[in-house]
């Protein structure tokens, strides 16, 4: 079956596609992926409108079986949140772009107890760790009793690691300074990072909704 290089967020893959070089998306708007050019390599899939093409001819690869999602290794890395107190506040937080840069747009959502609220908005122009980084900002924002503990859920290792691991922030100085800022608010605040596209359910609802932002303005 050919397959043609893409760019997958922030990794190198190779999607498939049909004879003509389209790719080739499922009834929820996947597309099978691999990570590795090489015969019985693992089938991922990932959503069409995240695969950026990077040009080339289709070469013919014989994939292997399909991954397995990687849920038990989420929950291992990463606490639940039937780990937090009870009455944690739980904002999860997502963004996509179509290209990078390319049009982006985030997705929130924030529950506390029975109560849920969803956020789905078109950002412009902008990358991948933009969409990533202004997804928490929004959510933090949303927040209004900001001495409840909260935990924020994030499947991008460059927004945890610039909000938590005190990384220096070497793009987008100006949003991680006005996210820092904002922080500080919250006495009780816990970022959590998620593994991204595995099956975690509020993980891949944030996804839907910045995905559906990207498209709803285009």
């Amino acid at each position: 079956m050919p397959w043609i290089r893409h760019k997958l967020r922030d990794s190198e893959v190779w999607a498939r596609v049909d004879d003509s070089g389209a790719l080739v998306p499922d009834g929820a708007g996947r597309v099978e992926v691999l990570y590795k050019a090489v015969p019985g390599a693992k089938v991922y899939r990932a959503s069409a409108r995240n695969l950026v093409p990077l040009g080339g001819d289709p070469v013919e690869i014989e994939a292997g079986p399909a991954a397995e999602p990687p849920a038990p290794k989420a929950v291992k890395s990463a606490p639940t949140t039937a780990a937090a107190p009870a009455n944690a506040i739980h904002v999860w937080t997502d963004g996509a772009c179509t290209g990078n840069p390319g049009p982006a747009g985030l997705g929130v959502v924030v529950i506390d107890g029975k109560d849920r609220k969803e956020l789905s908005e078109y950002l412009g122009e902008g990358t991948n760790n933009i969409a990533e980084l202004t997804a928490i900002e929004r959510g933090l924002e949303t927040v209004t009793e900001r001495e409840r503990p909260v935990h924020v859920y994030s499947d991008s290792s460059y927004a945890i690691g610039l909000l938590s691991k005190n990384w220096k922030a070497k793009a987008n100085v100006a949003l991680v300074d006005r996210i820092r800022k904002l922080a500080k608010q919250f006495p009780k605040l816990t970022f959590v990072k998620v593994a991204g596209h595995a099956g975690v359910p509020e993980n891949e609802r944030c996804d839907q909704l910045a995905r559906d932002a990207v498209s709803r303005r285009r």
